[in-house]
This record gives structure tokens, C-alpha cells and sequence, in this order.
């Protein structure tokens, strides 16, 4: 579980979806209710997937490397 991941759901507010996956995955328990739905995961590795995927698509910036590397050479011929 990616722990930047799990701090961002923590922070959202009750009631959203990805704070509700983050208190079933904290809790240990693999029923989660948001929205009036209710979704069982088949484990705790699921929901931590989930939320690893909704970290990634509501932070794009964190998917892009902060340093570049250019290799410039100067042909001898």
C-alpha cells in the first residue's frame, strides 16, 4: 500500500469514496458503503489497489518524474 496513497483518502471528506475505502482498509475489513452502495472487495490488497488508482488519477502531477536527465555528444568526425 502506497502510504501517500492512504493519507490522501484519510483526508477526504466522510461520505466520499475514496475516504470510505480508506476506513475499510484501516479497519481491516473489506465491506465498503458510500453513496447508499455497498461494495465487498475480495481483500484488503483490492482496496488497496483502488485506492492506489484513485490516488494516481486525482493527482496527475505525482506521476510525473521531477528530474530529467540530457545527454548531449559531440560528434568527433
Amino acid at each position: 500500500m502506497n502510504p501517500d496513497a492512504l493519507t490522501w483518502a484519510i483526508a477526504q471528506p466522510i461520505g466520499n469514496r475514496w475516504r470510505g475505502l480508506a476506513d475499510a482498509y484501516t479497519g481491516g475489513t473489506t465491506r465498503v458503503t458510500f453513496e447508499g452502495r455497498t461494495v465487498e472487495y475480495r481483500s484488503l490488497a483490492e482496496i488497496g489497489q483502488a485506492l492506489a488508482a484513485g490516488y494516481a488519477a486525482e493527482n496527475p502531477a505525482q506521476r510525473r518524474p521531477n528530474m530529467t536527465l540530457v545527454r548531449f555528444a559531440r560528434d568527433g568526425g
